[in-house]
């Protein structure tokens, strides 16, 4: 089949296909029914779009089917109400429970960051979880070993040495979001995708935290490379912690007002 394919049964050749796409790769010329225009399947990025916006289901890309995609649920839908105390509440938690969290819940989170926006929708993020609790707290002696070789932030090591792990909280696991080092957006594909995984860990009840410090450190001391197996052109953009939050937080503290220049 061509790029798209239509249904002109259903189709109601009402244009919103054409007008919807990004990179203009749908034509429709009076009455007639949508058509990709010439050298759409090399310059279409699979976004989409068309097959989302379509009201009555009529079109379907070559490489994407309109059965294949799941519909929208209205009664799923929350209120802006309930979306802003959910965004608030959002805490970086740093004092996690022993207790492990279920592949088959990890796996559910991750799933979710497939719907992160990415530039062009090359979708570059590569995911690297470190799952066993033992692991992590190995990876976290690996990024202590970094800091005292750098000497970089002696009071971490002081409270390392002391049995007290404030690199990686003692969290059951680490989530890394990684891609090639050849994409100049993938930085910021990856931390688009963090949030969604962040926020996605929260809906199913987990804490997450940042970890700097092995986003840096990786990207310097070879131990770390290896032990993460990562490959030559592979980088790491951003990892968080992750596990059960040891405490709940009852209030939402206060932050700064927004700074905004309106033009």
């Amino acid at each position: 089949m061509s790029l798209i394919e239509v249904e002109q049964e259903k189709c109601k050749r009402d244009g919103i296909c054409a007008a919807i796409c990004p990179v203009e790769l749908i034509r429709q010329e009076g009455e007639g029914f949508p058509e990709p225009i010439a050298d759409a399947d090399q310059l279409c990025i699979s976004c989409g779009h068309c097959v989302a916006a379509c009201p009555t289901g009529a079109l379907s890309l070559s490489r994407m089917r309109v059965r294949d995609c799941l519909s929208v649920r209205d009664d799923l839908r929350v209120s802006a109400e309930a979306v802003d105390q959910f965004l608030k509440v959002r805490r970086s938690v740093r004092f996690f429970k022993e207790e492990p969290v279920p592949r088959e819940v990890l796996e559910r989170v991750i799933d979710s960051t497939r719907w992160a926006p990415s530039a062009i929708n090359i979708q570059p993020v590569r995911w690297l979880v470190v799952e066993k609790p033992a692991d992590v707290r190995h990876l976290a002696g690996l990024i202590a070993a970094w800091m005292r070789k750098e000497t970089f932030a002696p009071r971490y090591i002081a409270a390392w040495d002391r049995g007290k792990d404030v690199i990686l909280r003692g969290a059951p696991h680490l989530v890394a979001a990684c891609a090639s080092t050849g994409n100049f957006w993938a930085p910021v594909d990856c931390a688009i995708a963090l949030t969604y995984l962040e926020l996605a860990a929260q809906a199913h009840g987990l804490g997450t935290c940042w970890s700097g410090l092995l986003t840096r450190a990786a990207a310097t001391y070879a131990p770390i490379a290896e032990f993460l197996g990562l490959v030559k052109d592979q980088k790491i953009n951003g990892a968080v912690m992750m596990g059960y939050p040891k405490y709940r937080y009852q209030r939402i503290p206060m932050r700064n007002t927004a700074v905004v220049t309106w033009r």
